[in-house]
């Protein structure tokens, strides 16, 4: 029996950070080994914030696609292609836009809310009111059975459905319609303590040498309500402990909950035990990271090749589409 078909993407908008890597990259790379899957770079999806400055845009694609294969994602195994590169993609979005009510759009609570995020840029526009449509052709052009998504961009699949139900309805059953798979949100928060992101700065970077990631931890806001050397903390509610729980080995996340809470180990001492981890634990990764950045070319004929996989499918969607609707 064929594997099912999961889709994916990622915008081009700047650095991977450890939030992608456990927000979703090491999910990614647990579902190539039981699903047919395909990733792709979003250039067109990040146009529709960053159309005023799209230098970024081609600045991050290959960083990215470096940082996929460097964290284990295998260009063998997985189909890498860039969104823009497909232009079946554009086609499919203009016929579900045919299709798709605009009270659908207009309703996403994602929509609202990132209005709201992103008041200070001028995002009221048709191509970021239509941001779920060119998702839902991204999606079903290659035939998705699941997509992998934060809990943040569930409503966008769900619309993807809809459209996916309509399309059938109208036309005959060419699409099958995706089910949402909710990938498990980073506990990993940034130094700050707010949500790990680059507009926050304060994230650490999978391309982060080791200094950067030791000077970073420095930073690291920990217990809030532990003031002094002396004070009692709580690890349960201090982010250096999270860190802890994923790059240190057992018995040593053990001993510094302990210490942490009868004040036996101060926050300096626990974080320098937790950045040598942490940078032994990105090792590899970086150790790929420069492989692959002494050989771009090799990247490049990565990402051609999956171009080139990923457009013999979409030219046979495309095919059934045009056939479906009769143009």
């Amino acid at each position: 029996m064929s594997k099912k078909v999961i889709v994916s993407g990622m915008r081009p908008t700047g650095k991977m950070h450890l939030g992608h890597l456990h927000g979703a990259l090491l999910n990614w790379k647990q579902l190539q080994e039981e699903y047919r899957c395909y990733y792709f770079i979003a250039d067109w999806h990040a146009l529709t914030s960053e159309y005023a400055n799209p230098d970024i845009i081609r600045e991050s694609t290959l960083d990215i696609i470096i940082d996929w294969i460097s964290v284990g994602l295998d260009p063998d195994v997985s189909t890498f292609f860039v969104q823009s590169a497909i232009k079946e993609h554009a086609e499919l979005h203009l016929i579900f836009s045919m299709i798709t009510p605009l009270p659908w759009l207009e309703r996403n609570p994602t929509y609202k809310e990132q209005l709201r995020e992103l008041s200070q840029r001028d995002v009221y526009t048709y191509g970021f009111l239509g941001y779920p449509v060119l998702q839902a052709a991204d999606i079903l052009m290659y035939k998705a059975n699941g997509v992998p998504v934060g809990e943040d961009q569930a409503p966008h699949v769900e619309l993807t459905r809809e459209i996916a139900r309509r399309f059938n309805h109208l036309y005959g059953e060419v699409f099958p319609v995706p089910d949402v798979l909710l990938t498990p949100t980073s506990k990993l928060l940034g130094l700050d303590r707010r949500k790990m992101s680059k507009s926050y700065g304060n994230a650490i970077f999978l391309s982060d040498g080791e200094e950067e990631i030791r000077t970073k931890v420095m930073q690291m806001i920990t217990d809030p309500q532990r003031a002094r050397r002396s004070d009692p903390g709580d690890p349960d509610v201090c982010n250096v402990y999270t860190f802890h729980e994923i790059y240190s080995e057992p018995e040593t996340v053990a001993r510094v909950n302990e210490e942490c809470r009868s004040a036996g180990i101060g926050c300096v001492e626990c974080k320098k035990i937790m950045a040598r981890n942490l940078v032994e634990g990105m090792a590899p990764i970086r150790e790929k990271r420069r492989e692959l950045e002494a050989d771009p070319e090799r990247v490049r004929e990565i990402v051609a090749q999956g171009n080139r996989r990923a457009a013999r499918v979409a030219g046979r969607t495309l095919e059934e589409v045009r056939a479906a609707v009769k143009i």
